[in-house]
């Protein structure tokens, strides 16, 4: 069936037509200054990120995966280290986590955010690990080996619970880099501090991706590291940089990962917008509740506690029939997206680890059912009415077969 009136699943289109002057006068700067990699352009966004994030330093990385790593990296995680992590997340995170020479192991997820559960994080080092007495260091019973770096991860734009987590940290004497690569100007309340956080200010560092889908997208690849931590900046600069203190003086082996300058002036162009697009994220989300709960409870709701602000980089339901309600979504001419349908503990990359179904259970029925509905700043009312009507269709049984 053919649709003249398409719900696309996300919009990078309109905005990029809507600043195309301004996008075009990036590159042609860069032509004429000949500045590709590094310069003024990459120092300006780094500047204005680590402002809007509300931390001393920013670093600018080519990538979000590359970002979790130099961070782990440089804040002190080393090879044969045990970092503790999510399984519902993308594979970046924990590709960060071994690619830094790390082993990932897992707790399970918080049933209403889908973030990490900090109570299920206090029982791993409870039941899995034992502390060193002279060193403080949290050691893994079975594996042998140290536990030094919790990361958190802040899922579809909204953030983990971070009070908790970072009692555990301080506790275990953890290192903690959050994953914000979904959670660009997501906010959480610190009961402990009395004020609103901004994600990405919380830990030791913390990892931001502007894969162009993302609330704060590139034209390509892009991503970044904010840190309070000025020794963790200078570390991560030098790794992203073939280990360089300075020209052809390389104080350690690094890495090629910068984030070039024309994908730099592109995001200092596109923060400027990012405040008004994450509020017309949480306006398009207010609206699908209103929509949603206008009917029976068929579907299960992103659920926001009072100590979160989130930007609604996904707008992900939970159904019973997720299939079914994907394939008759299609037919009606509506985008979506699953995210993610395979836990990361029984992905067949981590096979080697010895887990198996029923580890975590909540992460496994979690991924089973949901689905992620059309979500970007210029989605219009109309086009959230026609999404809610098919979604109910699908779990009603009432549609098309």
């Amino acid at each position: 069936m053919s649709h003249t009136k398409n719900v696309p699943f996300m919009d990078l289109v309109s905005p990029h037509r809507e600043l195309k002057v301004e996008l075009t006068s990036v590159f042609q700067k860069a032509l004429d200054t000949a500045g590709f990699v590094g310069g003024p352009m990459v120092e300006g966004f780094e500047s204005e990120f680590a402002s809007f994030c509300e931390t001393k330093e920013c670093v600018g990385i080519s990538s979000g995966t590359d970002a979790v790593r130099f961070a782990l990296m440089a804040a002190g995680v080393q090879p044969g280290d045990i970092v503790v992590t999510v399984p519902y997340t993308f594979i970046a995170t924990t590709e960060a986590i071994t690619q830094a020479g790390a082993r990932p192991d897992f707790v399970d997820i918080d049933e209403h955010t889908y973030c990490m559960d900090p109570e299920k994080l206090r029982e791993y080092f409870v039941k899995e690990c034992y502390v060193e007495r002279e060193t403080g260091t949290a050691f893994h019973r079975k594996l042998q080996a140290p536990v030094t770096a919790v990361v958190p991860v802040h899922l579809y734009g909204q953030t983990a619970d971070m009070d908790a987590i970072l009692e555990v940290a301080h506790r275990y004497n953890l290192i903690v880099v959050e994953d914000a690569c979904q959670a660009h100007g997501a906010e959480y309340f610190s009961e402990k501090e009395n004020c609103w956080k901004r994600a990405g200010s919380m830990g030791h560092a913390a990892a931001f991706s502007f894969y162009p889908g993302k609330n704060l997208g590139a034209c390509g690849e892009g991503g970044a590291v904010t840190t309070n931590d000025k020794e963790i900046a200078r570390k991560i600069r030098m790794l992203r940089d073939h280990g360089q203190s300075q020209k052809y003086y390389h104080d350690l082996e690094g890495y090629n990962g910068r984030l070039d300058a024309i994908q730099a002036g592109i995001l200092s162009v596109k923060l400027r917008h990012l405040a008004e697009w994450n509020q017309s994220r949480r306006e398009a989300a207010e609206q699908y509740k209103k929509l949603f709960d206008s009917y029976p409870r068929q579907v299960i709701l992103p659920h926001q506690p009072e100590w979160a602000k989130s930007v609604y980089h996904l707008y992900a339901v939970r159904v019973q029939n997720r299939d079914e309600v994907q394939k008759h979504l299609s037919s009606q001419g509506i985008g979506t997206g699953i995210h993610y349908p395979i836990p990361l503990h029984l992905q067949k990359a981590y096979q080697e680890f010895g887990y198996k179904g029923g580890d975590f259970p909540l992460a496994e029925q979690v991924a089973s059912e949901i689905i992620s509905l059309p979500m970007f700043p210029h989605l219009t009312a109309e086009q959230q009415s026609r999404v809610v009507q098919a979604v109910l269709d699908a779990v009603s049984a009432r549609a098309i077969q």
